[in-house]
């Protein structure tokens, strides 16, 4: 185990200030650099809350600072609130003004984005469902451009036999037409199409109807079909082309099997065996080229710290150790090495070259340097090329060491690589600016003078030039629309759909011949890939994405038409990945070595060699698992990211999500963290929500969306949890002001909360903090504990063991003084969790009984006249119209919808009641001067954090209840 450098964190807390309201005001961190252990930088994070106990201001410690000289400096972030508490408008200084508002039915009605594009929501009128019919977008002096319409079955004999009655059916947006087919029992999309825009087209939907719109469209509808198994899981896949994908999954749910049938050819092997552990860990996988892959966890963290992937004896070429990948971490979890135990130790020029790479950290966890090893013939790399390719086997001239140290100012901008290679003297040094008002960067080579960085971006945060004179184009929704203008030798365009995805890749190439034209539609599991000299095709290729692959990335290359020399059709390439999904070791369909990469920590490439030139042509995903454009730019999904500057080419819009920084990469802990979609690092929080839905039977039988992959679980349950806080504010518009139901709503969705957590022991640690572990986190680790505390039924039915419980009420009440789970009471303010609001999950009551009130004594419900007694009991049966389904997922809200969810919840229980309960009610709560007893009548909320939570010491209080 490698010295992680103790010095470097002894005294730097992370402390939080709390005022009279419960408000975390102030966050205070120190950060120490382990090149100057004798000083300490303090950083104060702070925090504005309006009287409503709502966050209206955030300022980091590098703004702050520049704050003290120049005032006209705005916070980085301000919040603007409506009187039922949701965001009005939002300032912030890396993405600009955006206002939102939006209907009597908590809709989205209208917005003003930060460039000046206003957007407006069409709905159906009140004698109808409400469904949405259309989004427009206009800009400024220009006339509004209808860029969605949305269409919705019937109720006719041909759409109930596809069971599409009151499903959207056709949706035509930014990229052109998404229909449904047909859709499952359980609500699963068994056959969609897609129909481009033309080329020439943008997206403007006027008209009376699909007749008008057919006009902009592409003669050729692509459409996709699946099969799925009876919890509606997805186990046969047919792509546009008619290439098959079939799946096996075990009893708990995870992949046992898979395979490829190409068009009109035999079926192979994709993934012919997966073992896995019994909590859930991949432990062993075999390929259809007969790769063996294993994985080692140490055992008393449960961290990945080993990959092996190996042809096994008795593999038709030969047995071979191709890969050994062993990863150390310090004790919080980054990594401090990864060794490459396949590869030799080479000599050259008085070097030890190992293949291995040593990383070190700040206090604050960012990785400071970083040493490994790159080809001898590398040099400072520009946007667009790649280091010179090299042949396997590489000879010991190949590689030499390097060093890499990388510098960051107080608000985590990265200001300074500097690279150092002594036995070839290749050193440099790359230089960022950053703005003087923003956490705006550009290179140096754009300009050097602060004052200058934010006329290089919009008023959004989108950047407008990549090199000097390379500009770049956004779309009025704020996507990169193109690199490079129409006069360049070279450009790049691109089109999204409705989701902000791409769907259209286009880069235009003038030579002396010809015009070149590459163009990429990205289908679902398909890639179509064509290259045009004028008018003629001169390669069409199909890309095949084989959606369950195990770890690895597995692609199929099969030509219509252009097969290059020196590559078979149908090529299989499988792509293995290390700890962050980047594409290092490409094997064929017999396990021959293709190609072999390495990159820096923040995503340029440091080795890269290959079989031949043509082999290297077409290993498209590279750094993270992300396709590498012909600009340098890494596509990630909701973004576009800069290797060679390491930070975002745009402002994040999810917002503060990942911090104040909006341009800031997975925290600059590149080596640790990953971000699958280019709004902030993936990792325990989103498996916890995917697990939920895809193991939790009632979750996965009643939630109206299956998640494909990890990423999408948390937004399908975010999703849910605005229809469930829409369906409400629906019911509250029945209500006069000044009612019992409008007054508690106020009073309880503004009110400070606490959330609490009871144990059977004190587990603080030796410095006072707490972590707060999941069942599953429990058992990984073998801590004892009391099994009882979690239902069987509840691992089935609900799959919640990945994720920490609390009880929550308003904070003042009473507290609770006993529980069945133990004697030691932990107590914290439900405002100062920080972070770990946006991911939490609120349950209003226990969801393994969803149509039944909680358990109470007599005394906590005296506020009932007997007549509403029977109501009482029948509310949720009522609410629900006796579906349990719909019970399960109509009770949940997340992040911030929790408040406004939970006070709505409780107060639209009280319309039933009579009068006399509704007095008592409001004297319970003024006597009380709080609505814990009430609400906990009622219901029984717990609030659920993902993956568990750290808390320090001072963020919460322990008590012993004995």
């Amino acid at each position: 185990m490698l010295n992680f450098g103790s010095q470097i964190h002894a005294k730097t807390p992370q402390l939080s200030v709390i005022d009279n309201r419960g408000l975390w005001v102030r966050s205070i961190s120190y950060c120490r650099h382990p090149g100057s252990l004798s000083v300490t930088e303090e950083r104060i994070t702070r925090q504005r809350f309006n009287p409503r106990g709502q966050l209206s201001h955030c300022i980091d410690p590098r703004v702050f600072e520049l704050l003290q000289a120049d005032n006209t400096l705005d916070p980085n972030l301000s919040n603007w609130f409506s009187l039922t508490g949701t965001v009005l408008r939002t300032d912030s200084i890396d993405a600009g003004t955006r206002v939102t508002l939006n209907d009597s039915a908590g809709r989205p009605h209208l917005s003003v984005s930060a460039t000046g594009v206003t957007r407006n929501w069409e709905y159906e009128d009140q004698n109808s469902p409400g469904r949405l019919l259309s989004i427009s977008d206009q800009v400024a002096s220009a006339d509004a451009r209808i860029t969605e319409r949305f269409v919705w079955a019937g109720n006719s004999t041909a759409e109930q036999s596809l069971n599409l009655v009151g499903q959207c059916i056709a949706h035509y947006d930014t990229a052109g037409l998404n229909g449904v087919n047909s859709v499952g029992l359980t609500g699963t999309p068994m056959s969609i199409f897609r129909q481009l825009l033309l080329e020439e087209h943008e997206a403007n939907w006027k008209g009376d109807g699909p007749s008008d719109w057919q006009e902009c469209l592409a003669p050729e509808v692509f459409t996709s079909h699946c099969t799925t198994d009876a919890g509606g899981v997805a186990v046969i896949q047919t792509d546009a082309k008619g290439n098959q994908q079939r799946l096996v999954f075990d009893i708990a749910g995870q992949l046992k099997a898979s395979w490829l049938t190409l068009k009109d050819a035999a079926e192979q092997v994709i993934v012919s065996a997966l073992d896995y552990s019994a909590g859930g860990q991949k432990m062993s996988e075999v390929h259809g080229n007969g790769i063996l892959t294993t994985y080692t966890y140490e055992a008393s963290t449960q961290r990945l710290v080993g990959i092996k992937t190996e042809r096994p004896a008795g593999h038709p070429s030969g047995a071979r150790l191709l890969q050994d990948l062993r990863y150390e971490y310090d004790p919080v979890g980054n990594v401090l090495a990864v060794r490459n135990k396949a590869e030799t130790t080479r000599f050259w020029r008085n070097q030890k070259v190992s293949a291995q790479n040593i990383f070190v950290y700040d206090s604050a966890y960012q990785l400071v340097e970083s040493k490994g090893r790159e080809m001898a013939n590398s040099s400072l790399q520009n946007s667009e090329h790649l280091p010179p390719l090299v042949p396997i086997p590489p000879d010991n001239s190949i590689y030499t060491l390097y060093t890499r140290t990388y510098s960051y100012d107080r608000g985590g901008n990265l200001i300074q690589v500097r690279h150092i290679a002594p036995a070839t003297d290749n050193s440099y040094t790359i230089d960022v600016t950053v703005s003087s008002r923003t956490n705006r960067a550009v290179l140096n080579a754009l300009t050097q003078k602060p004052d200058e960085v934010d006329a290089l971006f919009d008023a959004g945060g989108h950047q407008l030039q990549l090199q000097p004179g390379q500009q770049l184009t956004w779309t009025v929704r704020g996507e990169l629309l193109q690199v490079g203008d129409e006069t360049a030798s070279s450009h790049e365009h691109y089109r999204y759909d409705s989701e902000s995805m791409r769907i259209r890749k286009v880069n235009v190439r003038h030579t002396d011949k010809a015009v070149q034209t590459l163009s990429v539609t990205y289908l679902p599991g398909l890639e179509l890939r064509t290259i045009c000299l004028g008018e003629r095709v001169s390669e069409d290729l199909h890309t095949l994405l084989v959606g369950e692959s195990g770890q690895a990335q597995v692609r199929i290359l099969h030509w219509e038409t252009g097969r290059p020399a020196g590559i078979s059709d149908n090529q299989v390439r499988y792509s293995y990945d290390n700890l962050i999904g980047s594409s290092g070791l490409e094997l064929d369909a017999n396990g021959e070595v293709l190609s072999y990469e390495e990159y820096y920590p923040f995503g340029g490439t440091a080795i890269w060699a290959a079989t031949s030139l043509v082999e290297a042509d077409y290993k498209i995903v590279r750094y993270s698992g992300k396709e590498r454009d012909a600009t340098g730019l890494y596509y990630y999904g909701y973004r576009y990211y800069q290797p060679w500057v390491c930070r975002w080419l745009s402002a994040d819009p999810a917002g503060a999500i990942d911090g104040l920084n909006l341009f800031r990469m997975v925290r600059n802990n590149p080596v640790t963290l990953a971000d699958a979609k280019g709004l902030a690092p993936s990792g325990k929080v989103k498996k916890a929500y995917f697990h939920m839905l895809t193991n939790g039977s009632q979750f996965r039988d009643s939630m109206p969306e299956t998640p494909r992959d990890i990423d999408e679980a948390i937004d399908i349950v975010a999703r849910q949890s605005e229809r469930n806080l829409e369906r409400l504010a629906n019911n509250f518009e029945k209500f006069e002001p000044d009612t019992l139901e409008t007054d508690f709503f106020l009073h309880t969705s503004t009110a400070d909360y606490e959330i609490t957590h009871f144990s059977s022991s004190d587990f603080t640690d030796v410095e006072g903090n707490a972590h707060f572990l999941s069942r599953q986190q429990l058992e990984k680790r073998n801590i004892s504990f009391n099994t009882n505390n979690t239902e069987i039924d509840d691992l089935a039915e609900l799959a919640t063991d990945r994720f920490a419980f609390f009880s929550i009420g308003e904070h003042g009440g009473k507290p609770k003084t006993k529980s069945r789970f133990g004697n030691f009471r932990y107590a914290a303010s439900y405002e100062s969790l920080n972070r770990y609001q946006d991911y939490a999950l609120l349950q209003t009551h226990d969801l393994l009984l969803p149509l039944d009130r909680p358990s109470s004594s007599t005394s906590s419900t005296a506020f009932l006249a007997d007549s509403d007694r029977a109501v009482f009991d029948d509310g949720l049966l009522s609410n629900f119209n006796s579906d349990e389904g719909a019970a399960v997922i109509g009770s949940i809200y997340m992040g911030k919808d929790i408040k406004e969810g939970l006070a709505m919840t409780v107060a639209w229980d009280f319309h039933a009641m009579g009068i006399d309960t509704k007095q008592k009610i409001l004297e319970r709560v003024v006597e009380d001067s709080n609505s814990n007893s009430i609400v906990q009548a009622f219901y029984r909320p717990q609030l659920l954090i993902p993956n568990g939570m750290r808390l320090s010491k001072g963020q919460f209080t322990l008590t012993s209840m004995k």
